[in-house]
Parts: C-alpha cells; sequence; structure tokens
C-alpha cells in the first residue's frame, strides 16, 4: 500500500489555490503533466488518466473494438474487475486456470480459445508478471488483442519492459492498495495511435467538444465520463517519482526474504521473466501448511482474500446484470456462464498459497527479524 506524506500534501494546496480541479484542457495541467511523466517512465508513446483500473479496462475494450458477441480471456486469479469491464462492454469472459506463478496458464489458455475469441487479458497479479512472450504469440498466432491488467504491479518489469506496454493495450489502478495512489484513479498505456485515440474517447462522453488532438471527429462515438481530476493529476505526479525507489526496496526485501525461506526449506513459487522479483509466494504441498503459515505475521493465505478469488464473483456467477435485457453471454451463443467448478486448478492452488508482505516502508532490520521469525 502506497503512503501519502507531506508533498502531496503541499502539491494538492496548489491545484485548490489555483482553482480549477477539473482537468484542462490546455497542455500544462497537472493531469497532462502526470500523463508525459507516466509516458516517460514506462518508455510508450502514448498516456492516458482515467478514473479507476475499472475505468482503464472498459475504455481499453472498448478502443479494441471488443463487444457483444465476443469472448475474452480472462485468469480465474484476479480482482474480479477484469472479467465484470468485459461484461460491462457486452463481451463474455472465459476463465482461464492460473499456473504456480499465480498469473495466467498458457497452456489452459491455448484450450479455450474459439471463434469467438478476440482478447486476452493477462492479469500481473500480486506484483508478478505473466509469460508475456507465450501469451504474446499465441495472440498473434490466433489474431487476438491483449489488453494487460498490470493494476497491481505499476511500475514492475518483465525482461526490462514495463508491464502494460507488452501487449496492444495496457491498464493500471492507483487505489489505496497500489504501488502508487491518488485514493481512486487510473491509466491506460498503448504504442498504437489508435487505440490511443479511441481509449480517449471512450472515456470521455464530451470529446465532441473537446476535439483537440483527435486523429477523425467524424469517428467520434458515445464515450463514458472516466475522467480524471487535477487533484488527482497533482498527486500521482509526486507518487510517480517516488514509485521507483518503492520498486527498489520491495525487490531488496523479497529478495532477502526468499533466500532466508529458501534457505529454510520453505517452497518459494517461481516468477516468469528475468530481474529482482518484487512479490514473495510461498505454495505449499498441503492446505492445511498455508493455513497454519498465515497465522505467521506478514503473512495471509490467498484463497481468504475475498472478490479475488473467481468463485467470489457472485453476480458473474449468477449472471445479473443490472436489467434483465442485458445478456452478454446469450450475445455470444454462450448461455453458460464461469460456474463454482469452472478452474479447479486456481482453487486448488490459491488454497495451498501464501503472499508474503514485502514491507518496502519498514526499516530493513526490523524486516530481517520478522522474516527470521517467518523461517523459524
Amino acid at each position: 500500500m502506497a503512503r501519502l506524506g507531506l508533498r502531496e500534501w503541499l502539491t494538492v494546496g496548489r491545484v485548490i489555490a489555483g482553482g480549477t480541479l477539473t482537468r484542462t484542457e490546455h497542455a500544462g495541467g497537472a493531469c497532462d503533466k502526470f500523463e508525459q511523466e507516466l509516458a516517460g517512465f514506462a518508455e510508450c508513446p502514448h498516456s492516458l488518466a482515467v478514473s479507476s483500473g475499472t475505468a482503464a479496462l472498459i475504455s481499453a475494450l472498448q478502443a479494441c473494438g471488443i463487444g457483444p458477441g465476443d469472448e475474452v480471456l480472462v485468469p480465474a486469479y484476479t480482482w474480479m474487475a477484469s472479467a465484470g469491464a468485459v461484461l460491462q462492454v457486452g463481451a463474455v469472459p472465459v476463465l482461464v486456470e492460473v499456473d504456480e506463478t499465480l498469473t495466467l496458464d498458457v497452456d489452459d489458455l491455448e484450450t479455450k480459445i474459439t471463434s469467438r475469441s478476440r482478447g486476452i487479458i493477462p492479469v500481473h497479479m500480486l506484483n508478478r508478471p505473466c509469460d508475456m512472450d507465450r501469451i504474446l504469440n499465441i495472440a498473434q498466432i490466433h489474431d487476438l488483442k491483449v489488453i494487460e491488467d498490470a493494476c497491481q504491479a505499476i511500475g514492475i518489469r518483465y525482461n526490462g519492459q514495463v508491464l502494460g506496454t507488452l501487449g496492444d493495450i495496457g491498464t493500471f489502478s492507483f487505489n489505496q492498495h497500489k504501488n502508487m495512489t491518488c485514493g481512486e484513479g487510473g491509466a491506460i498505456l498503448t504504442s498504437d495511435a489508435q487505440l490511443f485515440d479511441r481509449a480517449r474517447n471512450a472515456h470521455d462522453m464530451g470529446l465532441g467538444f473537446r476535439q483537440a488532438n483527435t486523429i477523425d471527429p467524424d469517428e467520434i462515438f458515445l464515450g463514458n465520463n472516466f475522467r480524471i481530476s487535477e487533484i488527482q493529476g497533482a498527486i500521482l505526479r509526486v507518487q510517480l517519482r517516488k514509485l521507483q525507489s518503492r520498486i527498489n526496496r520491495m525487490a531488496r526485501r523479497v529478495t532477502m526474504m526468499a533466500d532466508m525461506l529458501n534457505s529454510g526449506g520453505y517452497p518459494v513459487a517461481k516468477l516468469h521473466g528475468q530481474g529482482p522479483a518484487a512479490s514473495l509466494v510461498l505454495t505449499f504441498d498441503a492446505e492445511g501448511e498455508a493455513i497454519q503459515f498465515a497465522e505467521r505475521r506478514g503473512a495471509r493465505r490467498l484463497f481468504d482474500t475475498s472478490k479475488h478469488v473467481y468463485t467470489e464473483w457472485d453476480p458473474i456467477l449468477t449472471r445479473k446484470m443490472a436489467h434483465s435485457g442485458i445478456t452478454p453471454w446469450a450475445w455470444a451463443g454462450n448461455r453458460n456462464g464461469p460456474g463454482p467448478e469452472s478452474c479447479p486448478k486456481t482453487l486448488d492452488l490459491l488454497k495451498r498459497s501464501c503472499a508474503i508482505n514485502a514491507m518496502p516502508d519498514v526499516p530493513m532490520p526490523v524486516v530481517r527479524y520478522l522474516a527470521k521469525k517467518l523461517a523459524a
């Protein structure tokens, strides 16, 4: 969970003193500067700030032209918005198992692709990268859009590249529990100018009145109201400057704890990609071992994380939308939505796995002491 401090307080004060809280349309506002700085950090040409991670996913799906009749492949372990956003655009989420890294199982992914498949949402849960090399290869073979859900992994790299920049379009969340925060907020990154233009349209219902930098004003469609405020943009600028040092602290602590736990014979889960890890998970042989280990300070069992487990996605499992006439499953010719038994391998892994808090804001001597207690 990212922290806010004096610098955020001061920058918000300057925005309030300036008298403009709604995002300004001219260059030079806080949101505009944040987007430029995020694009520079990620080495990606196009960046768009939006109101939440869910808003980013919906806008990204609409940018990719995904809608009724389409299927999108989503991992069974993620915040329910990854699947919920798919339904919000009229498409159907198809659940895919996760592998031993707790990210999308590429072998299962291949078996779930159908003639209706239009996209893949690889979710980099817990700062843990998906196997993007294989996912991108499969997407190219089957002509599928890759919408990266990097909401829980802002700033993390896969083989040197920032997550969210490897697929067609990437999404981020800046709520209270992420690597950087403004309370609520999100962002989109893409190297595709046309996708960026459509994402801008999707996030702003008033784009028809604000046509600056729009590629083709005649193609403007009805968007949403997912715009972010200048207060949020100002906070995010400060948070972005802190992000890399925060990730470096996480990596140092995770490396130290992983070494200690490995030496103690604990089953540290592997990661995809090269580079310093910023996430630590233990996967035991038996569920009882995970339950017992989760009682230790700094550990939590992944099966106990509520809406991140697909069996807890009640509105999706029961296919309840805001109106009975909104039936994405029928539009896709697939009346059977995800069920409690859709991904048994995922449930088994989550029941046997515990995540270890990286504790980036805790002094290293204290982390070392707690790690010894964990590894005892």
